[in-house]
């Protein structure tokens, strides 16, 4: 029997019901838990999750058809990598940023840039296996430069190097491993299908 992969939670044998949580920590954006889940059958079991309030990534572009990236040391990774810009969403009293104002905070930190146009592409889970991570990916366009007295500046604990790659360039180091962050790998192939099909 086929099933729809998109049918709602209540309507998908495979549910897991959470029927109790332990947090067992809370960081500056992310709150480490474990869950407590019941299958349809009744079964039992764990999860390890990460509660997280979602970012957003933007595919910037310039008048000469470069892609903005940043080069930045993730301590996750153990090295620097390149990625497009992105940030994750502030919350503030309870409430999540939304995502069309932080893809613009995000790119104006990052870079230095503020875009004319703004699409939005996609959403996509970075990591559903263990986190709740739900990305908003952009594409900006008409990009022009901020003055450095009126520039929303990076984060405190950010150090960002800027780089200007023609696509080709970012698409072959994708292709050779160079760039590794699945969100820059989704979000240029993406530009690249676009491209493609006339739509960038």
């Amino acid at each position: 029997m086929t099933r729809d992969p998109a049918a709602a939670p209540g309507d998908d044998p495979l549910a897991e019901r959470v029927v109790a949580s332990e947090v067992v920590y809370r960081g500056k954006y992310m709150v480490f838990h474990v869950d407590t889940i019941e299958r349809a059958d009744g079964s039992r079991g764990q999860r390890d999750l990460v509660a997280h309030p979602g970012a957003v990534a933007v595919l910037a572009v310039d008048g000469e058809g470069r892609v903005l990236l940043v080069r930045q040391w993730r301590v996750a990774a153990g090295r620097a990598l390149l990625e497009i810009p992105a940030g994750t969403l502030d919350v503030h009293d309870g409430v999540t940023e939304d995502p069309d104002a932080a893809a613009r905070r995000e790119l104006e930190e990052e870079t230095g840039h503020r875009a004319g146009s703004w699409r939005k592409l996609a959403t996509f889970w970075t990591a559903p296996g263990f986190a709740s991570e739900l990305m908003h990916l952009y594409l900006a366009t008409g990009l022009t430069a901020v003055a450095d007295d009126s520039r929303l500046a990076p984060d405190d604990d950010e150090e960002l190097e800027l780089h200007y790659l023609p696509l080709e360039e970012a698409l072959a180091l994708v292709e050779g491993g160079a760039i590794a962050d699945a969100k820059s790998i989704l979000g240029l192939l993406w530009l690249d299908r676009l491209r493609g099909s006339g739509g960038s």
